[in-house]
């Protein structure tokens, strides 16, 4: 079974491009989703995480998001060592995910960080969603209800949408000129054959 990663800066529409390839049938892991899954039901995990940033990482056994993100935003070495524990735990996950979808015709992982985690070597191919700038600001904004230097700021730790396009091997263009039903279309049938 072909796996196909997809990903694209904040903003880009990687969950709507993945909605319309999941109404033709394609399974798709959301890895983000993954990793919060992991962080909430494995005990293993958990028991590493407060040895990592302390008990209050789950208060009452639950995991405390808002406590977890302000002792690994700002803080390099807490993010990689973070990172360095979940990122094994979505990656079995995965697999499963790939057990589960056998007789699919091919799988997606989505993920915002594919290249900058090495996700990408878990995967055959590559899809990069990509839009302008501003538009993956509003958008961002919008959603999130999120101010532009916060959107920014995270904009600035995910590789450059260019770098991503490149190391991709199809581009899918989301720029609200460009119909993007077409190319997933197309694109769901060069990966079928």
């Amino acid at each position: 079974m072909l796996r196909v990663g997809i990903t694209g800066g904040i903003g880009s529409g990687k969950t709507t491009i993945c909605r319309i390839f999941e109404v033709l049938g394609i399974p798709v892991f959301y890895a983000d989703e993954a990793a919060h899954k992991v962080m909430e039901t494995d005990a293993a995990l958990q028991t590493q995480i407060v040895a990592l940033l302390g008990a209050a990482a789950y208060p009452g056994g639950v995991i405390d998001r808002r406590y977890i993100s302000g002792k690994v935003f700002g803080f390099p070495e807490n993010l990689a060592a973070l990172n360095a524990l979940v990122h094994p735990a979505t990656g079995h996950a995965w697999e499963r995910f790939q057990a589960e979808n056998a007789g699919a015709p091919y799988v997606l992982k989505e993920a915002a960080i594919l290249f900058e985690s090495g996700a990408h070597t878990t995967v055959d191919k590559t899809i990069c969603v990509t839009a302008p700038e501003a538009l993956r600001l509003a958008r961002a904004m919008q959603r999130d209800g999120a101010e532009e230097a916060a959107i920014r700021s995270r904009m600035a730790r995910q590789m450059p949408e260019h770098e991503k396009a490149a190391k991709s091997d199809f581009v899918i263009v989301n720029d609200d000129q460009t119909a993007v039903l077409p190319q997933v279309l197309a694109l769901d049938g060069l990966i079928r054959l």
